[in-house]
């Protein structure tokens, strides 16, 4: 990983243009090859990121009569040919860290279990529905769950026992990762949960993805009286 603290100003190019002006900022350039910038604040979330696979190289800028004027554009690009151009006036800090290789995120017993249970009874998500695998891998991580709908359709499936925001988010990274594969897309997003709080259930079905509340107790094989699905 490498962390980069700059004065920068930051253009994303794509399906919308955004515009971040001077100022100091965090990079954090990731073995993955996904690039984000993060001020001192709004805790995890990134002000702007692209996500791999993408590529990244480092120009040098000059003015109009071909002089070097010291500053730099890094220009990060996906295969879609959106672009995130970061101009960097001042490297304060430039370090680089391996990492290794991460034992990943253990689930707590509770959600572990919701999890298997759920790929053994995939159809509690609808009539229909069968398993291509749990824990799909990806570049940015294991997609808890990955199915087809009654249509064929692929599904990912995102598998909480309490649904907040960030979970919603993960999601999101993963559902976009995935439609990039010719071989997967179409693919949409169910985010599965006990719980689902309310402000992380109106930003799932904002992006388009339908949830679940799951009962762990009927999935066991224990009588329930209540509903399951919203």
């Amino acid at each position: 990983m490498r962390l980069v603290i700059a004065r920068c100003s930051v253009d994303y190019v794509g399906r919308l243009d955004a515009h971040l002006p001077l100022a100091t900022r965090l990079i954090l350039i990731k073995a993955d090859g996904s690039v984000s910038i993060h001020a001192d604040d709004r805790a995890y979330k990134p002000l702007n990121w692209m996500t791999p696979p993408c590529t990244m190289r480092e120009e040098s800028v000059v003015d109009l009569e071909g002089e070097d004027t010291g500053e730099q554009v890094w220009i990060v690009e996906n295969p879609k040919g959106e672009q995130l151009r970061i101009t960097v006036e001042q490297v304060l800090a430039d370090e680089s860290h391996d990492l290794g290789t991460d034992p990943g995120l253990v689930k707590d017993g509770v959600e572990a279990h919701l999890q298997e249970l759920l790929a053994e009874h995939i159809t509690t998500l609808g009539t229909g529905y069968t398993l291509i695998r749990r824990e799909y891998p990806t570049a940015i991580g294991p997609v808890d769950i990955l199915a087809r709908d009654a249509t064929g359709a692929t599904v990912a499936v995102e598998v909480k026992r309490r649904g907040g925001i960030d979970g919603v988010e993960q999601l999101t990274r993963y559902v976009e990762l995935l439609n990039r594969d010719e071989l997967l897309h179409p693919v949409a997003g169910v985010f599965a949960a006990q719980e689902i709080k309310p402000q992380a259930r109106t930003l799932a079905e904002d992006r388009g993805f339908r949830c679940v509340t799951l009962d762990y107790g009927e999935l066991r094989g224990i009588e329930s009286n209540e509903l399951r699905l919203f």
